[in-house]
């Protein structure tokens, strides 16, 4: 089997790389920026012409959501366009599409898990560029597998893990906000729920749809921070609100997923966040 991987770099890209390691009959294809940029998106869907791979996984993304409120067209054509592009272009050779989503297309202001055909919302332009591709692979009518989650952590790349032990180098009290509320959710756990779910969307397409998956419990900002630094006394995390934070883009309140349909479909369910923490800090420490 011939499988085309977007986002070989980023955080559930590296760990997917790892993933499909074990895979021994099948053949894994990268599509790095060199052969597909996904600035242009006319690239994503030639280089899927040129493989005819049997499953595409997308998670390559513009991720950055602080800058993309100032590059909300450049974010809309890396996560909305191209993954559209990449769609069409599965579905012309009737080949499955798994694309990584996020929580963030929702607005959060509804209280309690949010399952998938909640409406959604999203609060600012990187949300608003993840739904345009969502939009644009539903649109397609592909055999699609759209897997949304939450709060991405580990010892790749950058994530909130990684930075919040960088500030704590040089800062021993560290502001968190603690009214958003959502997820935790190890890039190795996704990657692995992507092969899983990957296979078995093979082996039958009435499995497409809209996923939720995302670590339990659900928990806030500042209680996640807290358990990074369970184990150093000299760190301490000070509580703020979302209206303390220096930030002017709006982020959903409450990002918590129902994952129960992923559980049903697949068998499969939310991980420990804490346990996957705990592998990421030890990476991290070498």
């Amino acid at each position: 089997m011939k499988i085309l991987v977007f986002g070989k770099l980023g955080q559930v890209g590296q760990e997917l790389g790892a993933c499909l390691k074990k895979y021994e009959d099948t053949e894994i294809i990268y599509a790095d920026r060199k052969v597909a940029n996904l600035e242009h998106p006319d690239q994503c869907a030639e280089v899927i012409y040129l493989n005819s791979p049997d499953l595409i996984i997308n998670t390559a993304a513009y991720t950055n959501v602080e800058k993309a409120e100032d590059e909300e067209g450049l974010a809309n054509t890396i996560n909305g366009h191209s993954p559209a592009a990449m769609a069409e272009a599965a579905k012309h050779i009737k080949c499955p599409f798994v694309h990584l989503s996020t929580d963030y297309v929702f607005d959060g202001y509804e209280k309690g898990p949010k399952s998938e055909d909640l409406a959604v919302n999203p609060l600012n332009a990187y949300g608003r560029s993840k739904l345009l591709g969502e939009v644009g692979i539903v649109k397609s009518n592909c055999i699609f597998l759209i897997l949304r989650t939450s709060w991405v952590f580990s010892s790749y790349g950058n994530n909130f893990v990684k930075n919040i032990l960088n500030a704590s180098k040089d800062n021993k009290t560290l502001k968190v906000v603690c009214d958003q509320i959502g997820g935790p959710t190890s890039a190795k756990s996704i990657a692995k729920t992507i092969v899983a779910i990957s296979y078995k969307l093979l082996d039958d397409s009435s499995l497409k749809g809209i996923y939720h998956f995302s670590g339990i419990p659900d928990v806030s900002w500042s209680s996640f921070a807290e358990a990074i630094f369970q184990d150093k006394d000299e760190i301490q995390v000070k509580k703020i609100k979302t209206s303390d934070y220096d930030s002017r883009v709006k982020r959903p309140l409450d990002s918590c997923l129902d994952c129960s349909k992923i559980e049903k479909n697949f068998g499969i369910s939310r991980p420990l966040w804490k346990d996957d923490l705990k592998k990421v800090l030890k990476e991290l420490r070498g």
